[in-house]
């Protein structure tokens, strides 16, 4: 079974540690790569084809709904699980709206949480 590449975009750097170790702790074998400025990420989409993203919504400049929208107009199809803070139904809704949104998930996030994300990424 080959490696997962795995992204993780959220601005607050202490959020990536957690779920850094989260998913190595009970994810796949994977390499994580994380970035806390939504641009960088959005470039390195191509160059690292990661099997998902882990993003947040609430960012400065480049939001989640910014960072699914310019996915979007690049073609990129990566499935994409929101990590947020958000409790809103209306984000909940507004999220999976986006064909490649497989689920909603509040921080901190789970090790249950974790396995049924990846489990709907295959």
């Amino acid at each position: 079974m080959s490696r997962k590449c795995i992204m993780l975009v959220d601005d607050q750097q202490i959020a990536n540690f957690i779920l850094r170790k989260l998913i190595l702790k009970h994810g796949p074998e994977a390499d994580v790569h994380d970035f806390t400025a939504p641009a960088d990420a959005l470039r390195a989409i191509s160059e690292l084809g990661p099997d998902v993203i882990f993003l947040d919504l609430n960012m400065p400049g480049i939001d989640g709904w910014g960072f699914l929208d310019r996915m979007r107009e690049f073609g990129y199809e990566q499935p994409v699980v929101i990590v947020t803070s958000s409790t809103s139904e209306v984000d909940r809704s507004r999220a999976l709206g986006y064909g490649n949104v497989v689920t909603f998930c509040s921080k901190p996030m789970l090790a249950q949480d974790l396995g049924q994300a990846l489990a709907k990424v295959g």
